[in-house]
């Protein structure tokens, strides 16, 4: 099945998502000076694994997470991370850190010979796994994301986290359909 996108979201000056819900997280910074948004790098997140529906993501990314609510937890206990945005799986969408912050989603990190990706990247985080499909709701969000984003900064190019730290990350995993990317953000 095809999904039409709808027409592009809209950014405000500093980069936050008009419409989108906004829940600010303190795992931000300022980019480097003169640095422009030039990539796009879509993850996955579910916590714990494989789990949906829950606000631990919601709390990881705020620094609210009870790190004793689960026992995966204890292997990521001190974590701070964020991301731009976070798709839910039914569609919804999260901004956690205004397109003009550095978010800290990529980690140790290159693409063509740069590293710190988190200097010049925006991060997508979608609800899910490496192990199961994602919910079409999610590219129905996603694609007019790509389209916004696209639009508002000299984007070269989106890619995964497995393609910016391959052998250290796996997402979005075997089940991102990139050909519906490219038939929508061309």
């Amino acid at each position: 099945m095809s999904i039409s996108a709808p027409l592009p979201y809209k950014l405000d000056a500093s980069g936050w998502l008009i419409g989108a819900r906004h829940l600010p997280s303190p795992n931000c910074d300022a980019r480097p000076a003169g640095t422009a948004i030039e990539l796009i790098v879509i993850h996955n997140i579910s916590l714990p694994p494989s789990q949906f529906d829950g606000n631990a993501v919601i709390e990881l990314f705020t620094n609210r997470l009870d790190w004793d609510a689960h026992p995966y937890y204890q292997g990521i206990r001190g974590l701070e991370v964020s991301a731009h945005f976070f798709i839910r799986r039914d569609g919804s969408l999260i901004q956690f850190v205004p397109c003009a912050l550095r978010a800290w989603h990529a980690g140790a990190s290159n693409w063509q010979g740069r590293e710190r990706c988190n200097d010049f990247s925006i991060g997508i985080e979608l609800e899910g796994s490496d192990d199961l499909p994602f919910a079409e709701a999610q590219y129905a969000a996603l694609i007019p994301l790509l389209a916004t984003l696209k639009t508002a900064y000299p984007i070269q190019a989106v890619v995964g986290h497995s393609d910016i730290a391959p052998g250290r990350k796996t997402d979005p995993g075997p089940h991102f359909a990139w050909q519906r990317l490219d038939a929508h953000t061309a």
